[in-house]
């Protein structure tokens, strides 16, 4: 897989999180997130597609008019990658910076993502 498809497929994961309509959030799912990828960050640790539907769907209910913002580009090299992304609030008002970091499998899709969240801790 090469840096642009790697880019495409996390593009694909990073609008599912922002799409309002379930159906559409599925279709984007089913194009670039494995069927048994794991999804991990400080609050869980979930496995498949339809896991990792059901906490979208849960954060996006809990932050009404919330969105994903991208803060870098999506980094990649062999079959990894990472990017910095916040929340902004419907307010307009902004979290902390945070990063994922992601692993693509042979079929070309997503099969690990793993978040933390706010600024690395100090030295």
């Amino acid at each position: 897989m090469n840096a642009d498809q790697a880019i495409a497929v996390t593009t694909q994961y990073f609008d599912a999180w922002n799409e309002a309509d379930a159906a559409a959030r599925q279709a984007l799912l089913e194009q670039c997130w494995s069927d048994d990828a794991v999804y991990v960050d400080p609050t869980v640790h979930l496995t498949g597609r339809e896991a990792l539907l059901a906490h979208i769907a849960k954060v996006r209910s809990a932050r009404p008019g919330a969105r994903l913002e991208l803060m870098s580009a999506i980094d990649v090299h062999h079959n990894v990658l990472r990017f910095l992304w916040r929340l902004v609030r419907a307010d307009g008002t902004a979290g902390d910076i945070s990063i994922d970091f992601g692993e693509i499998g042979p079929d070309g899709r997503l099969v690990k993502m793993i978040g933390f969240f706010g600024s690395a801790p100090a030295a």
